[in-house]
């Protein structure tokens, strides 16, 4: 454990000062309205490993379609997806949906108030069971995620790979050493303003910091050296040939077909029939729609590629079109218009494959 490096005077000076910026400064962010457990927990889903600025307009959209757990609960998973198509990492959506329906059933619809409660809802883990409880409870639980991380270790000096199992426990015993309960949810979300806005990644803007005067990496000269760069798995190259299949009337077949792919790439949603590609893509697709749709011969006309990112995954995907008489009618697909694909749960990769229709050139 790093020894403190503030006295507790020092401490209680320095979580005045920023208590007293993040009130004074703090983004007025549609979350903040209040500390509706239900809001708050919905914000801070769409925030794992989400912009806040893509976020924003899928809260807003959320929230006005289901203002709370019950309607929530209620909701069929499909609206629950289609809510969230776009924004990604869809097992959040999922979770969100099934812990909505335990709490319902089990708790008469009111988020736990305590950690060990919290723990037990699908899909909730430290940070966000912390978070939550802190903000709108007043629970005093210290909260760490990347922003807090990058905070704490430059405050400290501390150098390594912040997400080192021992490191990222020792961060998490300073979080919580260091809530100030006045309250803890004023706390928590400063450091994650700060973290956000001024001790950033890049470039940190040191000179209008309000707490630099205590941050060892700023006295040391060390803020760009720390946190240490985390070391990322080497990105693996993909290939997904998709087929646009259209018949005289414009629609379209989608499928849930997740045993041809890599089913993280389409999320186990709506999508184009596709495949992994290897050396011949319009020969392997046929393949595909010849065993998966009964397709025995059909004219792949090559449409324009796209680049697509999953974790680790570097995605092109190679989109083709093919003009048929008769769709097939199969189960587990769903045949529509291809103006009415936001009618039902997509993925981007979906999305930016069906864009490849408009970017096209013309015959």
């Amino acid at each position: 454990m790093t020894a403190p490096f503030l006295s507790p005077p020092q401490l209680k000076s320095f979580q005045k000062r920023l208590l007293e910026w993040f009130r004074a400064y703090k983004r007025d962010l549609p979350w903040r309205a209040n500390r509706d457990p239900y809001r708050v927990w919905v914000a801070e889903v769409m925030l794992q490993q989400t912009r806040i600025a893509a976020v924003l307009p899928y809260y807003e959209r959320f929230l006005k379609r289901l203002p709370d757990v019950a309607s929530l609960a209620s909701a069929p998973i499909a609206e629950v997806l289609k809510l969230w198509s776009g924004l990604g990492y869809y097992s959040r959506a999922r979770n969100l949906h099934r812990a909505a329906k335990e709490i319902v059933a089990h708790r008469n619809g009111k988020f736990p108030r305590t950690l060990d409660e919290t723990l037990e809802l699908p899909g909730i883990g430290a940070y966000t069971a912390a978070a939550v409880l802190s903000i709108a409870y007043d629970v005093p639980l210290g909260v760490l995620d990347g922003n807090v991380a990058r905070v704490l270790a430059r405050l400290h000096a501390m150098r390594g790979q912040l997400r080192e199992p021992r490191r990222w426990r020792e961060l998490a015993n300073i979080a919580q050493e260091w809530v100030a309960c006045d309250p803890p949810g004023d706390w928590n979300q400063a450091l994650m303003e700060l973290g956000e806005v001024i001790c950033t990644p890049q470039i940190p803007r040191c000179e209008i910091c309000p707490v630099s005067k205590w941050c060892r990496a700023y006295k040391l000269g060390l803020t760009a050296k720390i946190p240490a760069p985390r070391v990322k798995r080497a990105s693996k190259p993909v290939k997904i040939a998709a087929a646009i299949l259209r018949d005289r009337r414009g629609r379209t077949i989608l499928v849930k077909d997740p045993g041809a792919h890599d089913q993280v790439l389409f999320s186990r949603m709506w999508q184009f029939p596709a495949v992994e590609v290897a050396r011949d893509p319009r020969a392997e697709l046929e393949k595909h729609l010849r065993t998966t749709l009964g397709i025995a011969s059909v004219d792949l006309q090559e449409l324009p590629s796209a680049r697509h990112g999953v974790t680790f995954r570097n995605i092109t995907l190679l989109p083709f079109l093919a003009h048929i008489g008769q769709l097939p009618k199969l189960p587990r697909t769903r045949i529509l218009s291809l103006e009415n694909l936001s009618q039902v749960p997509i993925s981007n990769a979906t999305r930016k494959i069906a864009a490849a229709l408009s970017r096209a050139p013309a015959h």
